[in-house]
């Protein structure tokens, strides 16, 4: 029975213990104004791609004709390349890169057509399952028409490895790296990118991306909510967005400054429920809409979603104009109001709780026992 105690024990310590280093994903701020959330609808399936070249979708750009996407297989190193995708998804023709790519996360568009490719993610197994963690991150240019893509290094400023998988591109071409690893790290490289470098151009962290526990339905429950796995820049370069694997926070973007719209904005936040493992994020080439795809070995659907209504300005609300009703099929509840660290800490308030009325019924327990043996005594 003891030991029956004592794993319970263990337990509800572990549930206690286990909570806090979630606090470590968790913003430390909450936004300034609640964001505006929509329902939670399945998005509509645009293609599949069944190529068996074009597994673990980590990255995606919609075009005119198709979509553009980059794979972060390490099993055989020469399937990771940058893919070219007709509206059908399928493959039509595919760019190797001239070095080894170690983790391609994310793609984006820059303004003049040349495509990049965010190889900054840093799992422990990206350098073949060696445990070892890269000292550099880079981002790979494809300009139009080139056949080859130039690698450009970076390097975190105090020299710690950090796995990230989101790439935006600032109105002036600035790239900016959304962390996953602690969540929500924002940085820009704090001088000119340099082509076929090896000591990296150092990053400058410029803020904090706040996700927020909005209970999206995903694989991975609340740590779902709060890993950042893509982002997007909308073709007018009015509105961006970054993507958990469980939601899509969109924001204004004024003067072309996207780092400072996702660390200082609010956000309007779609939901992606219940994708496998959603990574890749992207506007539609008119930008009405994102498409998503899932990092997986297998088949993986492109997705389609309508973002969520901005809300009406204040002169238009003051003037008597009608006021969008909240979106059908989505009320608001207490856990939208939470930030994750909000949930972080109730989470092991109830752990501790749970340790601590343990305790007492052990304790309560031997008492009992200790005071039916002096009654019975001779």
């Amino acid at each position: 029975m003891w030991q029956r105690i004592g794993g319970l024990v263990a337990a509800a310590v572990v549930i206690g213990v286990s909570a806090a280093p979630a606090a470590a994903y968790a913003p430390s701020t909450s936004p300034s104004t609640s964001p505006s959330v929509s329902p939670s609808t399945t998005g509509t399936p645009m293609c599949t791609i069944s190529d068996p070249q074009v597994t673990e979708v980590s990255g995606l750009v919609a075009t005119d004709d198709g979509y553009v996407v980059v794979n972060d297989s390490n099993i055989e190193r020469s399937r990771v390349k940058i893919m070219f995708l007709d509206g059908r998804c399928k493959l039509t023709r595919s760019v190797s890169y001239p070095s080894n790519a170690l983790d391609p996360e994310d793609l984006a568009v820059a303004g003049d057509g040349t495509l990049w490719v965010a190889d900054i993610g840093d799992n422990t197994t990206a350098t073949g399952g060696s445990g070892t963690r890269r000292s550099t991150v880079a981002l790979w240019s494809l300009a139009p028409r080139a056949a080859t893509p130039v690698v450009h290094r970076l390097v975190y400023p105090d020299g710690k490895p950090r796995d990230a998988e989101a790439l935006l591109l600032n109105g002036d071409g600035t790239p900016v790296i959304v962390t996953k690893d602690p969540v929500g790290e924002v940085y820009v490289p704090d001088g000119p990118l340099a082509p076929d470098n090896t000591n990296g151009v150092q990053l400058r962290r410029v803020g904090l991306f706040k996700p927020r526990a909005t209970g999206t339905a995903n694989p991975y429950g609340i740590l779902g909510t709060g890993v950042v796995t893509g982002g997007a820049v909308s073709p007018d370069g009015r509105r961006a967005v970054v993507r958990t694997m469980s939601d899509a926070y969109e924001f204004d973007v004024t003067g072309g400054d996207v780092a400072a719209a996702i660390t200082s904005g609010t956000p309007r936040i779609t939901a992606l429920p219940n994708e496998p493992q959603g990574e890749a994020i992207a506007y539609t080439p008119d930008g009405t809409s994102f498409v998503t795809a899932s990092d997986q070995p297998k088949a993986s659907t492109i997705l389609r979603y309508t973002p969520v209504a901005a809300p009406p300005t204040p002169s238009a609300a003051s003037s008597g104009a009608p006021v969008a009703a909240p979106a059908p099929g989505r009320s608001r509840s207490f856990l939208d109001g939470l930030s994750l660290r909000d949930v972080t800490w109730i989470v092991a308030g109830i752990g501790g709780f749970g340790v601590l009325m343990i305790v007492v019924g052990v304790v309560g327990v031997r008492r009992s026992r200790a005071a039916r043996r002096a009654t019975i005594a001779p």
